[in-house]
């Protein structure tokens, strides 16, 4: 999260050009959404499983980060790819995203749906359990989260691919009243959500995965990308970042 930050502040300055920015965690990763409360975290099971936590930039709810690609868009709002407001500019990043899918062989689709909240499980815990406005789906199951912020002039827009795995996982660090509780929620989560590997019935690797974005920008947005590395100030910047904020209980547990 420190490097998408550093990165957004060196493209806002005209240090750094528009980036797509592709990664994988290690070890896992409990992130929770810029607002998100931090009592939805059970702190003693989270502490057990080994796994980290950070809270993140963007908006939504708790997302474990493993087995997955996850991928940055960072650059400036006046950038024809990602200017007008938040739907407009993800409606357009999202046609290289249904087309880093469809290569992968997923029937995905982003489609405005009616947010229902009869069963008052909408204000879960679990980002993947939450249906949002245009949110990628493949036979009707959430596949890729993605969440934008906006700060000074600048765009920073990631999001989550899960390419295998258990995603109700999830639910046994979050914080319920009861076990019930905690089931019905994971038990919504598999009914809503799914990996690539569901879909495929096989695990593609996450170089195949990365490549197939890569292609994807390239062709829908018409870009023409350049592999790089952090800028020494970028890297020095994200470690200012990491111990001033994402690395810092100020800021974790702030909400």
């Amino acid at each position: 999260m420190a490097v998408d930050e550093a990165i957004l502040e060196a493209v806002v300055h005209g240090d750094a050009p528009p980036t797509l920015r592709l990664y994988a965690w290690q070890p896992p990763c409990l992130s929770l959404g810029h607002a998100q409360p931090w009592a939805d975290v059970d702190w003693k099971r989270l502490t057990t499983s080994g796994w980290d936590l950070v809270r993140r930039p963007t908006g939504g709810r708790a997302i474990l980060h493993t087995d997955e690609l996850t991928y940055a868009v960072i650059g400036p709002q006046e950038e024809p790819r990602l200017k007008g407001g938040v739907l407009e500019s993800y409606r357009r990043l999202s046609q290289a995203l249904l087309e880093a899918l469809n290569l992968l062989s997923l029937p995905a689709q982003a489609q405005p749906i009616a947010v229902s909240n009869q069963n008052g499980d909408a204000n879960g815990p679990v980002c993947f359990e939450v249906p949002s406005n245009y949110e990628i789906t493949v036979k009707g199951k959430k596949l890729l989260g993605s969440a934008q912020a906006r700060r000074q002039s600048g765009i920073l827009q990631h999001g989550t691919l899960p390419l295998w795995g258990d995603l109700t996982r999830i639910t046994q660090v979050l914080y319920y009243e009861n076990e019930s509780q905690r089931e019905r929620s994971a038990a919504r989560l598999k009914e809503r959500a799914t990996t690539v590997e569901e879909i495929l019935g096989y695990r593609p690797t996450w170089e195949v995965a990365a490549q197939a974005f890569i292609s994807a920008f390239k062709q829908r947005l018409v870009l023409e990308l350049e592999p790089a590395e952090l800028s020494s100030a970028e890297q020095a910047r994200a470690e200012e970042l990491v111990g001033e904020k994402y690395g810092n209980p100020i800021w974790s547990e702030r909400i």
